[in-house]
């Protein structure tokens, strides 16, 4: 995996360093990919909305200290421009004694002095087994 000091390439590649942190419980290399702003966000699985750098950071802490998250993104689905690119996935879970999980998640990512970082993920679990990839359904509401 870069460091994050490589990590100007895309957004992306930011996704793939978040996914990464979390498998390898890497609670420094996490907070790293957010943007500076006090006003980032994250929201878990059927959690309370999280705004600022200490409030995500500890949340993050307490999930981590069972060692790391075996996640893995799938069914991606980006939509971009020249300072902000919002990532849709699938979060295949494992979760143990369970088996697989699902969760959709929103990775929102703006374009800094530094890079590419994230100022929104809200992870929901999915209803009912793995979500079919509705990548080209045309769904007007």
């Amino acid at each position: 995996m870069k460091s994050l000091k490589e990590l100007n390439g895309s957004a992306a590649e930011v996704e793939a360093a978040f996914y990464d942190a979390l498998n390898r419980a890497d609670l420094e290399a996490l907070m790293a990919l957010w943007a500076d702003d006090e006003e980032i966000v994250c929201i878990h699985p059927g959690g309370v909305r999280l705004i600022g750098h200490a409030a995500i950071r500890a949340s993050w802490a307490s999930i981590l200290t069972g060692g790391g998250l075996h996640i893995v993104p799938v069914q991606l689905h980006e939509t971009h421009n020249l300072m902000s690119s919002i990532h849709t996935v699938i979060e295949g879970v494992t979760t143990g004694d369970n088996g697989p999980e699902h969760l959709l998640a929103s990775n929102v990512y703006i374009k800094t002095p530094r890079g590419w970082r994230i100022v929104l993920h809200h992870a929901s679990i999915a209803p009912g087994g793995a979500p079919a990839d509705n990548a080209g359904a045309q769904i007007l509401h």
